[in-house]
């Protein structure tokens, strides 16, 4: 990271610190989408299954990815306000934190799994998947928080074509594992979707492992000493972490577990219905990986400018930033609208399957544009610290407003589980207002001191 006087030198800085971190997110989220289609090509059941366990866990592994996050924007500040001794310990018991939180989340989760699903009113089969894809996935929930801890402290220093460099390397063998054991092949058995979850475990375990040899090894990093001279679990240091992100965390959560809960609601519905559903979340999903990943870049950025003090720069970031996901809107949506059949075709060649995922689609166009003013806005708020009001606004713009309206729409009106589709719309677009008018308070407050 270094200041920037002129446009021309923050797009460049911008760029560099973007690209990256935009391969790499959508290389991960390509976990994922390939977790999906192989599954769906296993068969119907298999993609309802899947599409069951990841709404049950997306949620909850987003929102601690967001308490983990929080590391980002302190170091980032650590580094503008020139105090890089402090870096090492902070990113220490951030990895003690990391682990301590994965530890308590498969303990939760091994009690909770069986009661959640029998509550729900799915087939036995589709049940049956979605248990043990997620018991699976839960032998990599370890080194998974582990690399999200570490790769928060690479882009932080600005260093984030190393988190690409081992996505990239990921990415692949994910792809090879999910072939083997979602379609059992060298003499291994078939476990359709649950092998998608094992494949994503073992791939975790690699991630985790190259990016700790990377941070012993490789410069900048190996000369913080991140894993030399270990002390005892600090709950100041883990204070200061969660003091920031678990407000980050529950926001993101508020956001994703919306469409977790919609999922979970159209379980009334058939399975093609839910299969459906989910391979047109799991595209636009994968889109909104592009301003995700410039929110995670103005995080950085406008972390460093604030920690410099210099407050101007740090909104000329951000409105950098929030004029690309508006670009980035009108392409997303222009692909949907365009390819809509051929997305749907990547998941199924079930016909009602494919009919029903084009007209989810159609609705995605909309609430993406929502996705890509609103993500950018969350990711400059989290440069200044700024959290605490952000995670209001998301509990009232999606749970009190988004998904009672789905709720209604769905339920009293001729749009059937396209209603909840017409919530998430209501919900992010509120969402979206209100971070903008946070913003504008927040950027007059600093630029008077």
């Amino acid at each position: 990271m270094y200041e920037t006087k002129t446009i021309k030198e923050k797009l460049k800085l911008f760029a560099v610190i973007l690209i990256p971190i935009l391969i790499t997110q959508l290389s991960m989220y390509a976990m994922n989408f390939f977790d999906t289609v192989m599954s769906g090509n296993a068969g119907t059941e298999q993609l309802a299954g899947v599409a069951i366990g990841s709404s049950l866990w997306v949620p909850i592994f987003t929102g601690i990815n967001g308490v983990l996050l929080a590391l980002s924007p302190i170091v980032a500040q650590m580094v503008g306000a020139k105090k890089e001794k402090e870096i090492p310990e902070t990113v220490r018991q951030g990895l003690l934190l990391s682990i301590a939180i994965a530890v308590v989340v498969a303990i939760v989760g091994f009690f909770l799994l069986d009661p959640i699903l029998i509550r729900m009113d799915l087939e036995q089969e589709v049940r049956h998947v979605a248990k043990y894809y997620l018991i699976a996935l839960g032998v990599g929930i370890v080194p998974l928080f582990v690399f999200n801890l570490l790769r928060s402290f690479m882009d932080a220093l600005g260093q984030t074509r190393i988190s690409m460099f081992i996505i990239l390397i990921a990415l692949p063998l994910n792809i090879l594992f999910n072939y083997i054991f979602i379609f059992g092949k060298f003499g291994l058995p078939a476990l359709g979707g649950i092998g998608a979850g094992l494949a994503s475990a073992l791939t975790y375990w690699i991630s985790s492992g190259i990016a700790i040899w990377i941070v012993v090894k490789i410069r900048p990093f190996s000369i913080y000493s991140i894993f030399k001279d270990w002390k005892r679990p600090s709950l100041s240091y883990w204070w200061e972490q969660l003091r920031i992100g678990v407000p980050m965390g529950f926001a993101i959560f508020f956001e994703t577990s919306i469409f977790a809960a919609v999922t979970l609601m159209m379980s009334v519905y058939d399975t093609n219905t839910i299969a459906a559903h989910q391979a047109a979340i799991n595209f636009a999903s994968f889109l909104y990986m592009i301003p995700l990943s410039i929110a995670m870049a103005l995080t950085i950025v406008v972390g460093f400018e604030v920690g410099s003090k210099r407050y101007r720069h740090a909104q000329i970031y951000t409105y950098m930033g929030i004029t690309m996901g508006v670009v980035i809107a009108f392409l997303c949506g222009f692909i949907l609208y365009t390819f809509d059949e051929t997305v749907a075709r990547l998941y199924t060649n079930n016909p009602e399957v494919v009919k029903l995922t084009t007209q989810f689609i159609f609705y995605a166009i909309f609430f993406q544009f929502a996705d890509a003013i609103g993500a950018p806005l969350q990711g400059a708020l989290r440069g200044y610290k700024d959290v605490n009001i952000t995670l209001i606004m998301a509990l009232v713009s999606y749970w009190i407003i988004g998904l009672p309206s789905g709720w209604i729409f769905a339920n009293y009106t001729d749009f059937g589980p396209f209603g909840y589709w017409m919530g998430i719309i209501f919900g992010l677009s509120a969402g979206a207002i209100t971070l903008f008018f946070r913003l504008l308070a927040l950027q007059k407050y600093y630029l008077r001191l």
